[in-house]
């Protein structure tokens, strides 16, 4: 990993981190607002793909957070720049609700599959189309691999044993876009200006956020909200700049030691 420099930017998970579905963590808002004063840049990076940046935005503002449309970088943003660059036009197994994003791709005669959290489309005829179309040499494409996440009434199957079973079954690798992918964090500190050893990362996964972020030469802060389940800091190496108890606690660490 790089020396440190000076930090200049903090990214910040939305899911688990700020909110869990339509509750806010306890302090969330409060705790960025005071990240706010400080001299720091700040980008919201998740891999929800069960709703679009737009109605992502609004659930993030109808809970009272400071948050503007152009901080926000989804893995739906990635995927949908990934599928305009090689000319895709995609079977989108998407739910209907983050469809907006890609308005505007032509999605006749697909030639690429596109896999986000789609649980009201993952049934075994669409499941065994998606299937059909890679053995014939159409491309897997992952919005993000989460094993699960934090739902209102707990753990949830995420996308990742959904890609995972079409892998299998067509013996192909998928190519992911979302996080832990070094690729999503590089391009979300491009538009920030600055260095992976200017930035830390804050998140409630320990693989996708904290890893991943790690990985590309960012610190890591793992929150033990979320998904986040007792152990999780020991599965990734390195471990964790840090694991604290929620996203205010994280925000003080920031302000307190890393300024």
């Amino acid at each position: 990993m790089a020396s440190r420099r000076a930090l200049k930017a903090v990214l910040i998970d939305l899911s688990g981190t700020l909110h869990i579905e339509d509750v806010a963590v306890p302090g969330a808002q409060e705790a960025l607002n005071r990240l706010r004063q400080a001299p720091l840049a700040i980008k919201f990076v998740t891999n929800t793909t069960k709703e679009s940046k737009r109605n992502l935005l609004a659930r993030l503002q109808r809970l009272r957070f400071d948050v503007q449309e152009s901080e926000i970088f989804t893995s739906l943003s990635a995927a949908r720049s990934l599928v305009e660059q090689k000319g895709h036009r995609p079977l989108l197994l998407l739910e209907d609700s983050s469809l907006e994003d890609f308005e505007g791709v032509d999605t006749s005669e697909p030639n690429a599959v596109v896999v986000g959290l789609a649980p009201d489309h993952f049934n075994y005829q669409t499941l065994n189309q998606a299937f059909r179309m890679i053995l014939d040499g159409a491309p897997l494409i992952a919005v993000h691999k989460a094993r699960y996440y934090r739902r209102g009434d707990g753990l949830a199957l995420g996308p990742g044993p959904f890609v995972a079973g079409l892998e299998f079954a067509a013996e192909c690798r998928a190519v992911v876009v979302g996080k832990p992918e070094e690729t999503f964090f590089t391009q979300a500190l491009c538009e920030l200006g600055c260095r992976p050893e200017e930035a830390v990362m804050i998140g409630d996964d320990a693989r996708d956020d904290v890893g991943g972020a790690q990985n590309a030469g960012m610190l890591g802060i793992l929150v033990q909200t979320g998904k986040y389940r007792p152990g999780d800091e020991g599965k990734v190496e390195p471990r964790p700049h840090l694991t604290c108890s929620s996203f205010p606690d994280a925000v003080d660490h920031i302000l307190a030691n890393l300024l």
